[in-house]
């Protein structure tokens, strides 16, 4: 009996411990130590990017159908100039569609739709060589506009603020991204204007498997019809200048004439109504 008494004792002791689990109500649940912190980072990242988006133009960002920008454009290997830049015309249109006119005489275009890309001279269209496609769809997949239209409305994208940092000689607030296919974006904004000065991301190639690290640099932000674009772009890889651009002029959701962006369709920029404005 003596032995009995101490197992009851036990058996009462779990009953009645397993009664108040079953009885506690859920907001009475104790909560993790770190669920709070979590939530207070994504939140805090979530903020800074609603700033950059207003700070570029809030809804009027958001709803840009089309831009037509005009300017010059260098490539550079290691950092050095490989020529003395091009005069080009783009013409884009959200989400997938591009077309850049190259040379005064605007007489060879590169154009790509969805995931095709053409070079279109006066031989008429032929396909891009697929790794220069490759190369630009993950240019288009990382865009700033492809990241605070599409990536940041995608519930499984997660929103992690890493404290202030310098861009471009900036105080910067410094934000990534991570989507569901682990794939991430990290934006530079100003801690002052909440522009974005800088994106970067990095990629594995699949071939040497070396990873690639590509930088976007924003500057000489002007106002355009409410919103605020960049007129000075610099393209970074591995640490070395790539590219730059330089715009004289950009207009937004002006309607883009769409045999542009059909690559059979003939379309020729110099028999076209003035586009000057």
């Amino acid at each position: 009996m003596r032995r009995i008494l101490p197992i009851l004792a036990l058996v009462c002791a779990v009953a009645s411990y397993a009664w108040d689990r079953q009885t506690t109500p859920p907001s009475a649940a104790p909560k993790t130590a770190s669920a709070a912190p979590v939530d207070e980072n994504a939140q805090k990242a979530r903020q800074l990017i609603d700033q950059a988006v207003a700070a570029l133009g809030g809804p009027m960002y958001l709803n840009i159908r089309d831009r037509e920008s005009q300017g010059r454009t260098y490539s550079l290997h290691h950092g050095e100039s490989t020529g003395g830049g091009a005069l080009f015309w783009s013409f884009w249109e959200f989400p997938d569609k591009e077309r850049v006119e190259l040379t005064k005489e605007r007489d060879i275009a590169e154009l790509f739709v969805g995931d095709k890309g053409f070079e279109i001279t006066y031989k008429g269209p032929h396909p891009m060589e697929a790794k220069d496609v490759t190369d630009y769809l993950r240019r288009r997949h990382y865009s700033l506009e492809n990241v605070l239209r599409t990536w940041i409305n995608d519930p499984g994208v997660i929103l992690l603020y890493e404290g202030t940092a310098i861009a471009q000689d900036h105080s910067a607030q410094k934000i990534t991204l991570v989507n569901p296919k682990n794939e991430s974006v990290t934006v530079y904004l100003d801690s002052d204007t909440h522009l974005p000065l800088k994106k970067s991301f990095e990629w594995r190639d699949p071939v040497d498997r070396q990873k690639n690290l590509e930088d976007e640099v924003y500057d000489n932000y002007r106002p355009v019809a409410g919103i605020m674009a960049p007129f000075n772009i610099t393209r970074y890889f591995n640490g070395d200048m790539a590219a730059q651009r330089f715009l004289f002029s950009v207009t937004i959701n002006q309607g883009l004439d769409p045999a542009m962006f059909n690559p059979n369709s003939g379309y020729n920029p110099n028999k076209q109504p003035s586009t000057k404005h």
